[in-house]
């Protein structure tokens, strides 16, 4: 995906969720006979602006999005009008200004929920959980697995595709619990097989924590999708030939095509020297040689790697996953619950040393994804949309001073007391909460820079040092 398309998605995500959470604090204002001044997408100078409704609000959208605000009428800004002093934002009660400050973030869950509704209402195809051969010190492997067991159960819970049993797995993983996974082999009865993942640390929640564990999604053997003009449709090769072994030319020992990431690193890895495919076709065995084009590689341009032109896959089993109109509210709820549940957690595990704080993400580890699940379908980039929204809404309830969760702090102890937080007490809050907020961006983008660019920036020192 090009840049500019990465950028778009980006955009189209960020001002999505910043829109429905303002417009949680909008609408809830509203309702509780607050003046709403401006209701802006995006920080700083506004690129648009009109006006609209009785009280002529100010719809804006500004330069910077990475955020947005609604200002309401409010004594400590300005001078108000007597005859509207009663639709000031401090004169409101302290349930009301709750109900206007939370509004935001139950917005994004509301938002969440709409999204996986929706999702789960419709049905999408995702890959079985049938796991291939788990290596052989691996956990998976110490506890019984093999190649092409099913999973059915995990906890005694139904696990519906690969991508559900990721997820419940990875609960299981952050809060150290067992895993006892109900599988079946094909034609077999099913079997109890235990998982002892007690000895992951808090760095094997990172990145690829299933490979870690040894499972990895169990693919048929790898096949040519779509030719282009190139090497493997002037050698002969065919859409629908199955890949069974590949070798350079002069070399006796052959590689097996196991997997099509096994067969694209062999291709990449000899440019310009012939290879010599077994293929399948129609039920007989033949062999066609083809000599990789050599090309410069999209990462590094000081480096030439091989291309076939033809698409090297194998498609995993796949299921379609949907429910009726009522159990796909129920799951709706149950997935934004469970993530927002696992999201306090992760936060909680940072915080005690648990976890490491490289899971934390910013704005480009963001656009990354985006771009990513954009590319990859409608289904992806709403997913994608869906779990973002749930982060914001946990981030954003946070007690931290400037965020919403530390007003509702605040509101909780007016509550309480009978009296409003110290204008001092708010301004040393202000000071903290800026700190903090200004320590996780440092964190995150570090994190997004180490991520995205951390290979190349390595290249670059050891070249130049």
């Amino acid at each position: 995906m090009s840049l500019l398309q990465t950028i778009l998605a980006f955009i189209v995500a960020l001002g999505t969720l910043i829109a429905f959470h303002e417009f949680g604090h909008y609408i809830v204002g509203r309702w509780c006979g607050v003046k709403v001044l401006v209701y802006c997408i995006g920080f700083g100078k506004p690129i648009y602006s009109r006006r609209f409704g009785p009280d002529q609000t100010e719809f804006a959208l500004a330069a910077f999005p990475l955020g947005g605000y609604v200002k309401f009428l409010d004594e400590r800004e300005g001078p108000v009008a007597p005859h509207e002093l009663h639709r000031a934002f401090t004169q409101a009660s302290v349930a009301k200004r709750f109900a206007i400050v939370a509004a935001g973030p139950i917005a994004n869950f509301l938002l969440a929920i709409a999204l996986y509704y929706g999702l789960f209402l419709y049905g999408v195809d995702e890959p079985k959980a049938i796991l291939a051969t788990p290596p052989t010190a691996s956990l998976a492997a110490k506890g019984g697995l093999s190649d092409g067991d099913q999973v059915l159960k995990l906890n005694d819970e139904t696990v519906a595709s690969w991508v559900d049993l990721r997820w419940k797995l990875l609960n299981v993983v952050v809060e150290k619990g067992p895993a006892q996974l109900e599988v079946a082999a094909k034609n077999s009865a099913p079997r109890i097989v235990k998982l002892d993942l007690s000895s992951l640390g808090a760095a094997d929640v990172e990145g690829d924590f299933m490979g870690k564990i040894g499972l990895a999604l169990y693919r048929p053997q790898p096949s040519i999708g779509k030719l282009f003009p190139g090497p493997a449709q002037t050698a002969g090769l065919q859409t629908g030939d199955r890949l069974l072994s590949i070798a350079a030319a002069g070399v006796s020992e052959k590689t097996l095509a196991k997997t099509g990431s096994i067969v694209i690193g062999v291709i990449r890895a000899n440019p310009g020297k012939p290879l010599k495919f077994d293929i399948e076709r129609a039920g007989q065995v033949l062999q066609v040689t083809v000599t990789p084009d050599a090309v410069v590689d999209a990462k590094d341009p000081n480096i030439k790697v091989g291309r076939i032109a033809a698409e090297i896959g194998a498609q995993p089993a796949m299921t379609n996953v949907s429910y009726g109109i009522g159990g796909a509210f129920t799951q709706s709820l149950r997935k934004t619950w469970e993530m927002s549940i696992l999201s306090l957690r992760m936060l909680g595990k940072m915080l005690v040393g648990q976890v490491s704080v490289k899971n934390l993400s910013g704005p480009l580890t963001i656009a990354d994804y985006a771009g990513q699940s954009a590319q990859i379908g409608l289904y992806a980039y709403l997913s994608f949309l869906a779990v973002i929204s749930i982060s914001l809404g946990v981030l954003n309830l946070l007690p931290i001073p400037l965020l919403d969760g530390g007003h509702l702090v605040y509101y909780s102890w007016e509550f309480l007391r009978g009296k409003p937080v110290s204008e001092r007490v708010m301004e040393i809050g202000q000071m903290i909460g800026m700190g903090l907020l200004g320590l996780l961006m440092i964190v995150a983008f570090h994190n997004d820079i180490q991520r995205l660019f951390g290979q190349a920036i390595s290249a670059w020192i050891a070249a130049t040092f």
